[in-house]
C-alpha cells in the first residue's frame, strides 16, 4: 500500500481516534480562540428597582440590543431603541419569496421562492446547549424543530480524488474507523503498547477494536457480512430469490488520507466539535422567527430606519445623533439619555464618530469581521430524497461552495424545496463576494452539478447573500484570536463612562446568536448594577 505525501504519521493517525471518539481536544482548542461551545446561561435574570426616570438608549435592534431592552424595561427603565433597518432581529433573518435587498454595490438581491420556502442567510441552527436562546424561544412562543447536522447518506466530495465521485459520509467514517482500529490492533499484537496496557486490558481492547472497527478474525478491515451492516452495500438486501445482499469495498486508505476530508472541508469543525453535537434545532418557518419574536416583544421601544452618525457623551448623559436611513439628505436629530448600549457591529462603528476613551477606540478598530456567503437554490422536487435517500444533513466539498445542506423540514413532501447550495467563509468566500447576486447562484449551480447531476433539470429559482456587501454589518461576525482577546476583549466590554458595547463580538461565542443574547444579558446586568451603585 502506497503512502501519500500528505499521510499523517502514526502519532497523527492516533490523534484522529480522539476526533472519531470524542470532541474534548477540539473543544479545548476552540475555547482558547473564543469559540467555546456551551453557553454559560443558567437561569433567567430578574432585574428590579430601576431608579425613577432613568433612561437607556440602545443602538441596534438585533438580538443583543433587544435582549437588553427587554430586560431593562422589565426593571423599570425608560428604554428607546434606534434601528438602521426597517425590521428587527439583525442577522437573525430569513429571506422568502418576494423579498428584495439592495447591496452596497447597488445590486439587488431578489427571491422568488414558492410560498413556505426560505433561506437563512445568517444563523441557521441552534445547539441544544445554547440555553439562553432556547429560554427566550420558550418565553416568546417560538416553535422549534430538529435540525439534522450529520447524515451518513450525505456526501464528501473532492475534485482531485476518487475520480471526482462523491463518497457517502458514512462510508468514509466507517473506513477511517476500520483502518484506525486495524492499526491499533497491529500495534497491540506487536506489543508496542505493553508499557501502558496490561495483558488483560490488551485482550479486552482487541475485542473492542474488532467490534468498533468491524475487523475480521485476523484484525483486518476488509469486506464482510458484518461490514455490510455498517457502510453502504454493493447489493442491497432483498426478498425471495432476489440477489443476496453484499458488502461494498472499503475505500483505499492511502486515498482517504490524501483527500484529507477531516481537515480540508470542515469535518473536524462540524462533526467533532461540541457546538455541533446532536441534537440541534431550528425555528419552524425560518430563523427570522426568533428576531420577529424579540421585535414583537419590544416593538413599542423601537424606532426603525434611523442611521446613527455620532455618539457623544459627558458626565451626565449621552447624545445620539441620527437621521432617516432612507434619506441621506434628511436633517440630523438628537436623542438624549442617561446611558447608551451600543450593539452596532464594530465594522460599522469603527467608521463613526464615537466619544469614548482612546483604549476603547483602539479595541473597536482592532477586530476585523469575517466574510461569508450563502446561496439558496430552489428545485422542483426533493431529488436528494427521492433519488439519493438524503434526508437532512450536510455534504462537504473542496469546491468553493464548500457545503450543500439539505432541509430538515418538510421531509417527504411534494413540490418545490430549497437546499443551501453553497456556504463558506474566509478566503474561500472572497471570489463569491465579488460576484453579483445572480452570478453567485449560477456559480453554485455549476459547482453543485458535479455532486448532484439533477441540478440543471430540476432548478426553479435561486437567491444569495454576501455579508461583506450588506451595509448594516459589512461582514458576518467579529473575528478573535488569542492575541486580540488578551489585548482588547476586556476593554471592549468595559462601561466607558456612559457608553457600553454589546453583541456577538462582545462574547465568547462570536457568530452565534447565543453570544449576542448572553452579551445583552451581561451588559444589562452590569449597567443596572452601576446605576444602582452610582
Amino acid at each position: 500500500m502506497s503512502v501519500s505525501p500528505h499521510s499523517p504519521s502514526r502519532r497523527a493517525l492516533f490523534s484522529m481516534i480522539g476526533k472519531l471518539a470524542g470532541a474534548a481536544t477540539m473543544y479545548q482548542a476552540m475555547t482558547s480562540l473564543g469559540f467555546a461551545g456551551e453557553s454559560s446561561f443558567k437561569q433567567a435574570i430578574n432585574l428590579q428597582g430601576a431608579p425613577s426616570g432613568k433612561s437607556v438608549v440602545i443602538l441596534g435592534a438585533g438580538l443583543a440590543g433587544l435582549t437588553a431592552a427587554y430586560e431593562l424595561r422589565k426593571a423599570g427603565y425608560n428604554v428607546k431603541v434606534l434601528e438602521y433597518q426597517n425590521r428587527g432581529g439583525g442577522r437573525s433573518i430569513t429571506v422568502r419569496g418576494g423579498d428584495r435587498y439592495t447591496e452596497i454595490s447597488g445590486d439587488v438581491i431578489t427571491c422568488d421562492f414558492a410560498e413556505g420556502n426560505y433561506l437563512n442567510p445568517g444563523p441557521w441552527r441552534l445547539p441544544h446547549h445554547h440555553y439562553a436562546i432556547i429560554h427566550y424561544c420558550r418565553e416568546f412562543g417560538v416553535a422549534l424543530e430538529p435540525f439534522i447536522q450529520e447524515n451518513h447518506e450525505a456526501y464528501l466530495h473532492s475534485i482531485h480524488h476518487f475520480n471526482g465521485v462523491p463518497q457517502r459520509l458514512g462510508d468514509v467514517q466507517s473506513d477511517m474507523r476500520g483502518y484506525t482500529s486495524q492499526l491499533l490492533a497491529k500495534s497491540l499484537q506487536q506489543n508496542a503498547l505493553d508499557q501502558t496496557v496490561t495483558r488483560e486490558d490488551k485482550e479486552k481492547l482487541l475485542d473492542w477494536l474488532k467490534t468498533w472497527g468491524v475487523l475480521n478474525t485476523n484484525y483486518q478491515y476488509v469486506p464482510s457480512d458484518t461490514l455490510a451492516m455498517q457502510r453502504s452495500m454493493a447489493i442491497l438486501p432483498g426478498g425471495g430469490l432476489m440477489p443476496r445482499w453484499k458488502s461494498s469495498q472499503p475505500l483505499p486508505l492511502s486515498e482517504l488520507l490524501d483527500a484529507r476530508f477531516w481537515s480540508t472541508m470542515g469535518m473536524d469543525y462540524n462533526f467533532f466539535s461540541l457546538k455541533h453535537s446532536p441534537p440541534m434545532f431550528q425555528p419552524v418557518g425560518g430563523m427570522g422567527k426568533i428576531g420577529d419574536a424579540f421585535t414583537r416583544e419590544c416593538r413599542e421601544m423601537i424606532t426603525f430606519n434611523r442611521k446613527v452618525t455620532k455618539i457623544a457623551q459627558n458626565s451626565t448623559g449621552v447624545t445620539i445623533y441620527h437621521q432617516d436611513a432612507q434619506n441621506p439628505n434628511s436633517g440630523v436629530e438628537q436623542l438624549q439619555a442617561d446611558y447608551c448600549i451600543c450593539t452596532i457591529p464594530l465594522s460599522v462603528l469603527s467608521q463613526l464618530e464615537v466619544e469614548v476613551s482612546t483604549e476603547m477606540k483602539k479595541a473597536i478598530a482592532a477586530i476585523p469581521y469575517e466574510t461569508s456567503f450563502k446561496v439558496g437554490l430552489e428545485f422542483n422536487r426533493r431529488f436528494w430524497e427521492e433519488d439519493e435517500w438524503i434526508y437532512g444533513g450536510v455534504s462537504y466539498t473542496d469546491m468553493p461552495i464548500n457545503q450543500i445542506a439539505y432541509p430538515s423540514n418538510g421531509l417527504f413532501t411534494k413540490g418545490p424545496a430549497v437546499l443551501l447550495g453553497g456556504y463558506s467563509y474566509g478566503p474561500a468566500s472572497y471570489k463569491f463576494n465579488a460576484l453579483t447576486p445572480q452570478e453567485r447562484v449560477e456559480a453554485a449551480l455549476a459547482y453543485g452539478s458535479r455532486i448532484h447531476p439533477q441540478y440543471r433539470q430540476e432548478f426553479r429559482s435561486g437567491t444569495s447573500w454576501a455579508w461583506h456587501r450588506v451595509s448594516w454589518t459589512l461582514g458576518c461576525y467579529g473575528i478573535w484570536n488569542s492575541t486580540t482577546r488578551k489585548q482588547y476583549y476586556s476593554t471592549l466590554n468595559q462601561i466607558d463612562n456612559r457608553v457600553v458595547l454589546a453583541g456577538e463580538h462582545c462574547s465568547d461565542l462570536p457568530a452565534w446568536q447565543e453570544g449576542a443574547i448572553l452579551s445583552g444579558i451581561d451588559t444589562a446586568k452590569r449597567l443596572h448594577h452601576k446605576i444602582l451603585n452610582g
